[in-house]
């Protein structure tokens, strides 16, 4: 199995530090840590992530107005996003985020199981998009 690129993105030193050391233990994923919301795209073009961890609640700039700014570039648009934040319960997380700007969310603290789980439903709907013809994605 291919080992995926994550870019967690949080204020809160701790919180990607416990990401990173979760997510990597698995052997699943390569996790890069960013703790200042303006240095997100620099440490995506430097990284090449294949899915960003976004907290929504950072000083600067919101995690909301990074996404933006992601979706804004050709770069990186088609980079799946998936908010975690102390701002929605895990009841509300569950779901496909298409309710949400097509945007997943994960509530913290997040479960290892349920984080794994949204960043693969992430990944794999980011697979399916790229095989869709680019005048199928606009309709």
């Amino acid at each position: 199995m291919k080992t995926r690129c994550i870019l967690a993105v949080d204020d809160d030193i701790h919180t990607t530090r416990m990401i990173k050391w979760n997510l990597e233990r698995t052997g699943r994923y390569e996790v890069r840590e960013v703790n200042d919301s303006t240095r997100v795209l620099e440490a995506a073009r430097e990284f090449k992530p294949d899915l960003i961890l976004l907290d929504i609640c950072m000083p600067r700039v919101e995690g909301v107005e990074v996404a933006f700014q992601i979706r804004a570039d050709a770069e990186f648009q088609n980079i799946p996003v998936v908010f975690l934040t102390a701002l929605v319960s895990e009841q509300e997380s569950v779901g496909d985020g298409t309710a949400n700007g097509g945007f997943h969310f994960v509530a913290k603290p997040a479960r290892l199981a349920r984080l794994i789980a949204c960043i693969e439903k992430g990944l794999e709907q980011s697979r399916c998009e790229d095989r869709i013809p680019a005048e199928r994605q606009s309709v």
